[in-house]
């Protein structure tokens, strides 16, 4: 009769990613995609500066432009930190909002990173909509949150794309500072939360009688 201790059971679906390795891939993967830009690196380059299986790349990101999307993202998400640039005093959220935007795009390397084509862009364009969107609508709150927040969002995706992406001129020869002084009051309009109309009011309180024909308290 054999007691010895059966197997243990090999528990189904892929194993749990190991953050560690996580991690390094998308560290190796930053050096080559600046060393040798999208096109010329390979996930057998990254595998081998990672020490690891390609297998593993494709598990964990699915493919190079999933790679290249999670290293711009990670440095996005660094730059944009919800707690640093959302947790402060609200009254200074614009200039920390610009801050973010002009300290993330002069990073030279960053910079190098974003003019590698197509994938790059797309990047950028999923970063603002999925990520700095939807935090911000959750940051704000209330029925005009979504409101708020995209116009936030197009001030900082016309400062990206005017002065970073396709610079125009004027915007580009800017300094950081001038950029926050010239861009802070339309921000600060834009965050500010949007007051009911008198036909807005009309409409939630619908039979109602309503007073005057200008703007209504919230």
């Amino acid at each position: 009769m054999n007691n010895a201790a059966p197997a243990p059971a090999r528990s189904r679906g892929r194993p749990r990613g190991n953050p560690p390795t996580r991690e390094s891939i998308v560290s190796a993967a930053r050096a080559l995609f600046l060393k040798r830009g999208y096109r010329r690196t390979t996930l057998r380059a990254v595998a081998g500066a990672a020490g690891v299986d390609p297998a593993l790349i494709a598990y964990h990101f699915g493919s190079k432009k999933g790679l290249f999307a999670d290293v711009m993202q990670f440095q996005c998400a660094n730059a944009l930190a919800a707690d640093d640039v959302l947790g402060g005093d609200p009254a200074t959220l614009p200039d920390r909002l610009i801050d973010a935007v002009t300290d993330l795009w002069e990073d030279a390397d960053f910079l190098q990173l974003t003019a590698q084509g197509d994938e790059a862009a797309e990047v950028i364009r999923e970063y603002l909509e999925r990520e700095l969107l939807a935090r911000l609508v959750e940051f704000l709150g209330g029925q005009d949150a979504t409101a708020r927040a995209t116009a936030v969002v197009t001030i900082l995706g016309g400062l990206i794309y005017t002065r970073y992406l396709n610079p125009l001129p004027t915007p580009a020869a800017l300094t950081p500072s001038e950029t926050r002084r010239i861009l802070t009051p339309a921000l600060r309009a834009a965050l500010a939360p949007r007051p009911r109309t008198a036909a807005t009011s009309r409409a939630g309180r619908r039979g109602s009688p309503t007073s005057g024909g200008g703007a209504v308290r919230p």
